[in-house]
């Protein structure tokens, strides 16, 4: 067999005790962003890519060309309802790609665009989605470049499906991945967390509540740039949208091969998204955000980011809300009100799909 040839596909070799992953079909729980989702980037789809795949499993992939580095990303979004408090799946799919340069420090340049229609949907209907997605480019300050359209039948989509691709510029001494979290660097989130999955919640059928909780979708790069702007050594962002801070912060312990400690008490949760998920027994560190993010930052630069934070209109709720340590390498556990210990674990599969 020739060296570059993808190597043989074992789903035997999937080492999972839940049934659904012994599924020989997709499951949605495969696109979560959990465990299931992480299975099958590394047992499928990277040995059938074989070497022609290089994947840092960041949120983007940084490139040198010339001399300069830039952040290219991809993204999908299939959210269900395509409108809900505070947007819609025009502004998820420009802030999402936005926020996922914005991740490895870089200032976003330029999106692609593409559309999967299906037939007989509205053209009022496709027409808000544009115009949602020119005023979320302009307040990003990006320009859309490219794209494509397609059509597929009625029955065969669910109205409006959108891809954006997106580069950006990383600016020098920029070096902001997941490996580089280390022990005693403090954890950040910038602000109250799970209100976007809640308001998409909100307004599905047969899942109706009152509540007056909107999406928290806002493009990132500005509270990153303020971030870096203090000559601080961020090691690590991340935007927990699929799966929550909690997946978010496993993948990176697990990156990392670092522990994180966490003060359940000091997570900025909003009282209106305690309540829903107390109605729907759902853990509000499961719940997708469309515009936090979360930071690992060098202990002696914490303070000064965090005040950094606060000035920002994005980041006026930021906490400090643990810390990285070398005990339980890639193990994320949480002190609890009560003064318990509990762990925080990478979900399986897809508590709330189709959030984004």
């Amino acid at each position: 067999m020739p060296e570059d040839a993808p190597a043989a596909i074992d789903m035997e070799s999937w080492v999972c005790p839940l049934p659904l992953r012994d599924a020989p079909n997709i499951v949605m729980g495969h696109g979560g962003g959990g465990a299931m989702s992480g299975e099958l980037i590394e047992h499928l789809f990277l040995p059938a890519f074989g070497s022609a795949a290089e994947a840092g499993m960041g949120d983007s992939a940084v490139v040198t060309i010339g001399g300069a580095r830039l952040a290219f990303t991809t993204d999908s979004f299939v959210v269900k309802p395509l409108r809900f408090p505070g947007g819609s799946i025009g502004e998820l799919a420009i802030n999402g790609t936005v926020n996922d340069l914005a991740m490895s420090g870089a200032h976003p340049i330029a999106l692609a665009t593409a559309f999967i229609l299906e037939e007989g949907t509205p053209l009022a209907e496709i027409a808000r989605i544009a115009e949602a997605m020119g005023t979320a480019a302009l307040g990003a300050g990006v320009k859309l470049v490219t794209g494509d359209t397609k059509v597929v039948d009625a029955g065969h989509g669910d109205g409006i499906y959108v891809n954006t691709s997106g580069i950006g510029l990383i600016g020098a001494g920029v070096d902001i991945r997941p490996q580089r979290a280390r022990a005693g660097d403090v954890v950040i989130v910038s602000g109250e967390i799970g209100m976007h999955g809640v308001a998409v919640l909100s307004c599905r059928a047969g899942l109706e509540f009152a509540t007056s909780v909107c999406s928290d979708t806002a493009p990132l790069h500005g509270l990153v740039a303020a971030m870096l702007a203090t000559g601080a050594d961020v090691h690590v962002l991340r935007d927990p949208t699929r799966g929550g801070m909690a997946s978010a912060l496993n993948e990176i312990a697990r990156a990392a091969k670092v522990g994180v400690a966490l003060d359940e008490r000091a997570i900025p949760i909003p009282q209106a998204v305690r309540d829903a998920c107390g109605l729907l027994g759902l853990d509000p560190m499961y719940v997708a955000n469309e515009g936090k993010l979360v930071a690992f930052v060098a202990a002696a630069d914490a303070d000064r980011v965090l005040a950094a934070m606060r000035d920002h209109p994005l980041g006026a709720h930021a906490e400090a809300i643990g810390v990285c340590v070398p005990e339980h390498p890639g193990m994320v556990v949480a002190r609890t009100a009560l003064g318990g210990t509990r762990v925080v674990d990478l979900p399986a599969g897809e508590q709330l799909p189709r959030i984004c």
